[in-house]
């Protein structure tokens, strides 16, 4: 298991990146960042190679990237405009290869939520034609895009791990695959069962935190969480979970700890079965 942090989050700079925490990042342990493709896609060529040569220097990899299409940029609906999409879509996937990125998440709620009177079948069908489009560029980049449920209150599309698991198998792309966001996954109250039925064939990525106010999580017992690392461990999850949260301490103070608290609750759910076993 790696644990890494969605930096975009604890940003306190213009460009939205977070990366002016990636030496904290690495002095307290976390194996990777995970950057924003939207606000690195606004960086020039300069300012890309720039932040691609502090993580060199840091020494900590950008594995995954989040918020894949900016907010402006229409994905479903009437105006979109498929050439500038596809255009964008190029060359985020080869950014992505170039910081070493294996999982671009496809969350994007604002992009891709239908405008109000449209469709949603007929949106739906969009992104699935997308997904048809970019999946064989993301793949010669070696990216794997993984599709992020969001709550209601985010994107009016897809909002449960098995909406984009259904999602997936209509795009049959072998590098087309499904993030599960405790968060989003709470407030939805989405049944495990969905994640102990597909996640073994689709699950790809996952993202973490405190549900009470999307914050950084530090203990054990403040929130529910034993059920859902059972669920990952019974379908053999084992790849990258990333701490997409709110530091409402502050970075440097929530990001140890919550550091600490992955180790624990993962190492102390072996414990557990182990004893369990016995």
């Amino acid at each position: 298991m790696r644990f890494g942090c969605c930096l975009n989050m604890a940003s306190t700079k213009m460009d939205g990146t977070g990366a002016e925490w990636l030496s904290a990042l690495k002095k307290v342990g976390y194996d990777y960042a995970e950057l924003p493709m939207a606000q690195m896609m606004q960086l020039d060529d300069g300012q890309f190679r720039r932040l691609s040569g502090k993580l060199e220097k840091v020494g900590i990899p950008c594995e995954t990237s989040n918020n894949l299409f900016p907010v402006t940029m229409r994905l479903t609906g009437p105006a979109v405009d498929m050439d500038e999409v596809l255009t964008y879509a190029g060359k985020a996937f080869e950014r992505a290869e170039q910081l070493g990125v294996a999982r671009c998440v496809f969350g994007s709620g604002p992009a891709k939520s239908v405008p109000e009177g449209f469709p949603k079948e007929e949106g739906l069908h969009q992104v699935e034609e997308l997904l048809h489009r970019i999946a064989p560029v993301a793949a010669r980049h070696h990216v794997t895009i993984v599709l992020e449920p969001l709550r209601k209150q985010e994107d009016n599309l897809i909002n449960t791990f098995e909406e984009g698991v259904l999602l997936a198998k209509k795009v049959q792309e072998e590098n087309v695959k499904v993030l599960v966001d405790f968060y989003h996954f709470t407030v939805e109250e989405e049944p495990l069962e969905h994640l102990l039925r597909d996640g073994r064939e689709y699950l790809r990525h996952v993202h973490f935190a405190n549900p009470n106010g999307r914050v950084y999580p530090r203990k054990a017992e403040e929130a529910d969480y034993l059920p859902f690392v059972s669920a990952l461990k019974e379908v053999g999850y084992n790849e990258r979970i990333s701490c997409e949260a709110y530091p409402i301490n502050g970075f440097e103070e929530d990001a140890p700890l919550s550091r600490t608290f992955f180790e624990e609750l993962f190492a102390g759910f072996q414990r557990f079965e182990q004893h369990r076993n016995q």
